[in-house]
């Protein structure tokens, strides 16, 4: 793989729930903002529905918490929820306006999401709302550069913008970010912030999960994209 470009200075992470950008990212935000990078996080939903046995009442607010902790961990103070039904997106147009909006507002030069493909893995079904907001994010950087498909966003004092980059958390990796053991740990204190959702998923201790999934992805010292220019 080819080495992540780092001319550049703002990053925009769009995903779906929270724990996304720590199931993968997260070591090389905590990188990129060592190294004096800009990293602002959009989370289309809550993640209300992710626990199991507990009611969105009370998991939304809880998730929320966990993601502002996990932020915290590798230095993201950007945090912004868009309120999208955990579980329930629709792709469309009202999504990519959203998303554009976004991109309008921060300005990055780099957008990062997860997966957007049917498959998550070899024998891995992705999620649909994986799939809704990763399809409509590659549409939303397109809009955020055309002034025409959603002029309302001029009237907001939203002018457009072009990214010179998207990044895909992907099974078809182009490009490597190297991340040192420093990050590495943040990483893997940001993914243990999520201890709820990690319960509910394995009985297993919640840090041992958070450094089996951060070293797995972390694998040879690198986290790897599939990079759009």
């Amino acid at each position: 793989m080819q080495e992540f470009p780092q001319d550049w200075q703002r990053a925009l992470v769009l995903v779906a729930h929270p724990d996304d950008p720590e199931y993968g990212m997260a070591a090389a935000v905590a990188e990129w903002i060592t190294a004096g990078k800009q990293v602002s996080y959009v989370l289309a939903t809550r993640g209300e529905a992710g626990i199991a046995g507990m009611h969105p009442e009370e998991s939304g607010p809880l998730r929320v918490m966990e993601q502002q902790n996990a932020c915290a961990r590798v230095g993201v103070s950007d945090l912004v929820f868009l309120d999208y039904p955990d579980g329930r997106i629709e792709e469309g147009l009202g999504l990519r306006r959203d998303l554009a909006r976004e991109i309008r507002r921060v300005r990055p030069d780099v957008v990062l999401s997860l997966n957007h493909r049917d498959e998550w893995g070899p024998g891995r079904w992705n999620s649909a709302d994986h799939r809704a907001v990763g399809r409509a994010v590659l549409d939303a950087v397109g809009d955020a550069d055309n002034e025409w498909i959603f002029p309302e966003l001029l009237a907001e004092g939203l002018p457009r913008h072009k990214s010179k980059w998207v990044a895909i958390m992907s099974p078809h990796p182009t490009h490597a970010q190297p991340v040192s053991a420093a990050s590495i740990e943040k990483a893997c204190a940001s993914l243990a912030e999520h201890s709820q959702y990690l319960r509910a998923l394995s009985e297993e201790a919640v840090d041992v999960q958070a450094r089996k999934q951060t070293e797995m992805v972390t694998s040879g010292g690198a986290v790897a994209f599939e990079l759009y220019g």
